[in-house]
């Protein structure tokens, strides 16, 4: 497999990122927006760039003069103290995501604030990240000083909200082995007036399923709560063991898991983002999932795959 692999597009952005940093491998980009009006990067973006050359040591990132493409050369991820403020174009679940990916394997325990916009539309909301994600990542073995602490909400256009996020290391992740979706048991909520209303539902296994409804202007609570609780019951109905907003993630760790098979129940992988994911897995580390039906007459899959075994160099290191 080559060492510079490339990319057309800004779709997938995120993840081909962390899946470079994570393997070491060079990327390139291009085509990024090359068509629209307004092309090449934006600021989101950019500033995602910034705040992976702040968690890492050693990354060279070069951007075209256009914006419309970029390489990216990954260095060691170092974790440590460090705050950044996001744009107000997206919320701070979208600049949290990747370095959740990444985090569990810095060289030292990252202890990350970012500054902006709370909840949005666009984004998994700080709620979802704090009571849905990182559950996920305690079923590798990703536990011990997780923490998400909201100090501040911050609503568009002004923003204002800030988080801190701290992560510990591991050398290892655990393998999972989790296809007994269980029962529902138990429905929680999260209401921040003016903001959102978060939902989860919990079975008997420990699988989670979210939904999110964002307050909008002139709608009633009440009609929040009613589109809050049917996306909801919408998730529950797909089944499986795992949220369809987390998949990448648990997939992601799968892949990354001791050298044994893994597998997971979830539900139909979505086209434009599940499937990619997998494609990029490939050419990424060479690694393919193995997907067949949980059972026959259902829509529920079982993935399975064997770990890379990965371990984490940088805290070997450390």
């Amino acid at each position: 497999m080559s060492s510079l692999l490339q990319f057309s597009g800004h779709q997938y952005f995120r993840t081909r990122l962390v899946l470079s940093i994570l393997s070491g491998k060079h990327v390139k980009i291009d085509k990024i927006r090359s068509e629209d009006k307004n092309p090449g990067l934006r600021d989101f973006e950019v500033s995602l760039l910034r705040l992976l050359e702040k968690v890492t040591n050693g990354t060279v990132i070069e951007i075209s003069v256009t914006g419309t493409a970029i390489l990216l050369k990954p260095g060691v991820i170092l974790g440590g103290a460090l705050t950044h403020d996001c744009p107000l174009s997206r919320s701070i679940g979208y600049y949290l995501e990747p370095i959740i990916m990444l985090a569990p394997f810095c060289k030292t325990p990252l202890q990350l604030i970012l500054r902006g916009i709370t909840t949005d539309e666009n984004d998994l909301s700080v709620d979802l990240l704090r009571t849905v994600t990182l559950p996920h990542l305690q079923l590798f073995g990703i536990s011990d000083g997780l923490e998400l602490r909201i100090k501040k909400r911050g609503a568009p256009p002004e923003g204002g909200g800030e988080i801190q996020f701290l992560c510990p290391i591991v050398k290892q992740v655990k393998t999972l082995n989790f296809v007994e979706p269980g029962k529902i048991k138990r429905i929680r909520g999260i209401a921040s007036p003016g903001y959102a209303l978060s939902l989860l539902a919990e079975s008997t296994t420990s699988a989670i399923h979210c939904a999110e409804a964002i307050s909008k202007p002139g709608v009633a609570p009440e009609d929040i709560g009613l589109e809050a609780a049917r996306a909801l019951m919408a998730e529950v109905n797909l089944g499986g063991c795992v949220d369809r907003k987390h998949q990448i993630l648990v997939l992601l760790m799968m892949l990354l898991g001791s050298e044994d098979v893994g597998r997971c129940r979830m539900s139909e992988p979505t086209p434009r983002t599940r499937i990619q994911f997998l494609r990029d897995v490939k050419q990424f580390f060479g690694t393919s999932f193995k997907i067949v039906p949980a059972e026959s007459g259902s829509n529920q899959l079982l993935y399975s795959c064997y770990g890379t075994g990965y371990v984490n160099a940088n805290r070997a290191l450390a």
